[in-house]
């Protein structure tokens, strides 16, 4: 099965998505289950991963709802405060609320301090993350990458998903630094990374060319079973297409296999997540 292992929902009249403003036409907007629907259909996708767009524990909730009662959403990640005194509570309170609560993501690319998911208050919530079975998709800039290393060397239980390849610049070349970071983290064998949310990190109008480098470090560093695939829906569409990075997709992994690319379309998403019994339960 195809796994989308990224995509997000919204009602911006909520209130609690600080970032999305009238601004942004094209995503000041509701974007939920019924409007992407299709284009899975359309991809062969049979299963997604639904990812939070707010730092609140009350969107949290109103995607568990969607995912309730829609069934081919096999896992939430979800947000709470890692930093408060009562973390580890907040984490498990979570962790029990669903099962389809399968990790939190603390948006970190916009926390300015760098150094903030290293603190020592933020550490207990991140060990009941590892004891709760709770993935930690790491939402982060490039210059935040060598603080998700530490995380991964200190938490060596934790399951980490880089989001967004760790948000490279991609400019035709490969930077040195973007690149080491990558095989650092490929070398703490608890992380994996997520192929979302690229196009949009490109200049615009790029496509295979552009990412071909980028793609190919990811490939050689952590091997496919420890990459994923996901969309970037809806802000995939200020850019581009479902159907567009679907084909730009296959078109990258296109020398491979079919098992490592079988690995990339869902097998690592299922395994990482712990989707297999979702998966085998809903469909």
């Amino acid at each position: 099965m195809r796994i989308d292992a990224h995509h997000h929902f919204w009602r911006p009249a909520r209130g609690d998505y600080g970032w999305l403003t009238p601004e942004l036409p094209a995503l000041y907007r509701d974007f939920e289950p019924d409007l992407l629907r299709p284009l899975l259909d359309e991809a062969g996708i049979g299963a997604t991963i639904l990812v939070q767009a707010a730092p609140t524990e009350l969107e949290t909730e109103y995607l568990l709802e969607i995912a309730r009662r829609t069934p081919w959403i096999a896992g939430v990640v979800g947000w709470t405060d890692l930093a408060a005194a009562d973390a580890p509570a907040r984490v498990e309170r979570l962790a029990a609320s669903a099962p389809t609560l399968v990790g939190l993501r603390p948006m970190l690319q916009d926390i300015p301090d760098l150094d903030w998911i290293l603190k020592p208050e933020v550490s207990d919530g991140i060990s009941a993350m590892a004891a709760c079975g709770l993935v930690f998709d790491a939402l982060v800039r490039e210059a935040q990458l060598p603080g998700i290393i530490e995380v991964a060397r200190r938490f060596p239980s934790l399951a980490i998903v880089l989001d967004h390849a760790g948000k490279p610049v991609i400019n035709g070349s490969v930077r040195k630094d973007w690149r080491e970071a990558i095989v650092a983290l490929a070398n703490c064998p608890n992380v994996s990374v997520k192929l979302s949310g690229l196009l949009t990190e490109c200049p615009s109008g790029a496509d295979f060319d552009a990412l071909a480098p980028i793609v190919q470090v990811l490939l050689e560093s952590f091997g496919t079973d420890r990459i994923l695939w996901g969309s970037d829906w809806p802000v995939l569409t200020t850019v581009s297409t479902y159907h567009a990075w679907v084909a730009i997709t296959e078109k990258l992994i296109s020398g491979l296999d079919a098992q490592a690319r079988d690995a990339i379309w869902g097998g690592t998403a299922a395994r990482v997540y712990g989707l297999q019994e979702a998966v085998n339960v809903r469909w």
